[in-house]
């Protein structure tokens, strides 16, 4: 089992289903009483009041009561017309905030045509190749009254820069737009794979749209760092918040080494949580991390403006908790998550499909998810005070506990060089966590109901959304009228404009803009960068 410098468990035993103990997936014993005992002297100081230091009761002295957190929906397939009539739909039926996925070779920052690219176009979100895909996606839809999350990395400048121009083409100006792009290229490593180049040159990507942002977009944040995909990738709660923390002090140090002032970008850091199913260690990992961040922001990097202190993030229900057999049980699966989330202090909150285990959500799943939402929101009394759990001998130990093995993964991991210099060991770490919980799971010892117990041999049958493979096809062809239909010299002229600016030390964002502008293309405009930066290979 993996063990953190101090002996605190990260992960679960394997113990088999008879033993009376009881673990979370940390390794926490759970006790069959909590009393005031078990929470460590000092809690007043470590709870403060909701928007106080240390924001363990959350960031608003209100929370819900006077603003409810933004509903979003993870959406965006084949083309851009299908992905905006997604987004209108989601619009119409209350959704407050539209969250971008997009297909695989947009990821990885290479356009619908390239060769290596054929069959995944448009299958795991909207193939966004230039400026007209992005004015496509966005087509009646004010970008001044929306927040618009987008779920890339690698790219991600790119992405923020088409919806920038697009925005201006509306008559909105850059100080009025509000969203998140993702921008964590450190848990690709870890986790995801969705990498392009390697870590040096992308930190300095990352950071020079944290520049960018800070003079052009202030409204937006300028990354979401992610504690989702390592805990889709298996790992536990400790983990998750002990290695999304790594990562961030490796943000912050980065920009501060690249002559940003803490201050100016720290109020736009966001976070991205996985939510699962045991809503006490959810709830308390939620409180861990606003606590931490807070202290970390104002001991170690000495930030002074509140809003550096205040950890904001987004949360989504755990798309690897949902299983294929018994689909609509996912829909309890998904209030519990979607529950804690908000009992937790969430900003902003994504409920998954149940169909999800199967294929993209059809538009009935995306209904009921958003209901979801709604009916946390409006009937079950969760958002009608601060902090509902505090004071919970059980919440506030496991908050403590949860806390003292998240430090200890942060000092191994400072101890090891950073983030960026241990990628391997916390990808181990995490792989070890996910084999521990296959272990549990084929011994029973962790029930998932319908899938190891409860079982039947009756196959339910569901509607799935199927993307037509014609979408492709079209999506080449618009992508070929589109280089025709440009100026060839101009745009050989601004991707070098690029690769000189590569090649110096300038921020990269300012060409790239003039490239997407005068029609260069997602891929080309990464292809530059791929030629000089090079490509990250896996060890």
């Amino acid at each position: 089992m993996a063990t953190t410098p101090d002996h605190q468990p990260s992960i679960a035993p394997i113990v088999g289903p008879d033993d009376p103990r009881r673990f979370t997936d940390s390794g926490i014993e759970i006790k069959n009483t909590y009393t005031e005992a078990d929470v460590a002297a000092g809690l007043e100081e470590r709870l403060g009041s909701p928007g106080e230091y240390p924001f363990t009761r959350g960031v608003h002295p209100d929370m819900y009561r006077g603003r409810k957190w933004t509903m979003r929906q993870y959406a965006g397939y084949a083309s851009a017309k299908e992905t905006n009539e997604r987004f209108h739909y989601l619009i119409a039926h209350g959704s407050t905030g539209l969250s971008m996925a997009f297909d695989l070779p947009t990821q990885l920052g290479r356009d619908s045509d390239d060769p290596l690219c054929e069959g995944e176009v448009g299958r795991t979100g909207v193939a966004i190749d230039s400026i007209d895909d992005m004015r496509r996606v966005f087509a009646g839809i004010p970008l001044d009254q929306v927040s618009t999350s987008m779920t890339i990395n690698a790219p991600a400048a790119v992405l923020l820069l088409l919806y920038e121009l697009v925005g201006e083409e509306q008559g909105v100006p850059s100080v009025e737009l509000r969203g998140t792009t993702q921008n964590d290229i450190l848990k690709e490593y870890i986790a995801r794979g969705n990498f392009i180049y390697p870590p040096a040159p992308a930190m300095r990507l990352t950071t020079d749209l944290f520049a960018y942002c800070h003079e052009n977009v202030p409204k937006w944040n300028t990354i979401s760092i992610s504690g989702y995909h390592m805990r889709e990738k298996g790992c536990s709660a400790v983990q998750e918040v002990g290695f999304t923390l790594a990562n961030a002090i490796a943000y912050v140090q980065a920009a501060i080494d690249a002559g940003l002032e803490v201050d100016e970008f720290g109020p736009r850091l966001a976070f991205f949580f996985n939510g699962h199913n045991n809503v006490f260690q959810e709830v308390a990992k939620f409180r861990a991390a606003r606590r931490m961040w807070a202290r970390i922001m104002r001991e170690r990097f000495g930030a002074r403006d509140e809003r550096s202190l205040k950890i904001r993030f987004h949360t989504q229900t755990g798309g690897v908790t949902l299983a294929a057999q018994q689909p609509e049980n996912n829909i309890v699966r998904v209030a519990l998550q979607g529950f804690a989330a908000v009992c937790g202090g969430t900003q902003s909150l994504h409920t998954n499909g149940f169909d999800e285990a199967l294929a993209l959500p059809t538009e009935r799943a995306a209904r009921i998810a958003l209901r979801t939402q709604q009916i946390l929101a409006h009937e079950s009394g969760a958002a009608d005070t601060a902090d509902p759990f505090a004071g919970s001998y059980f919440v506030e130990s496991l908050t403590d506990q949860i806390e003292e093995g998240a430090q200890a993964l942060i000092d191994k991991v400072e101890e090891l060089g950073g983030s960026v210099e241990c990628i391997p060991f916390i990808r181990a770490e995490v792989e070890e966590s996910a084999w521990g919980y296959e272990e549990r799971y084929k011994q029973k010892q962790d029930i998932v109901v319908g899938v190891n117990e409860y079982v039947t041999d009756d196959v339910d049958e569901v509607e799935i959304l199927r993307v037509d493979p014609e979408a492709e096809r079209q999506q080449v062809e618009r992508l070929r009228a589109f280089k025709e239909d440009r100026d060839a010299e101009l745009v050989r002229t601004r991707l070098e404009e690029l690769r000189s600016a590569a090649q110096g030390a300038e921020n990269l964002l300012g060409p790239m803009r003039a490239a997407l502008k005068d029609r260069c293309t997602l891929g080309e405009v990464s292809g530059v960068l791929r030629d000089e930066f090079g490509e990250y290979s896996e060890a």
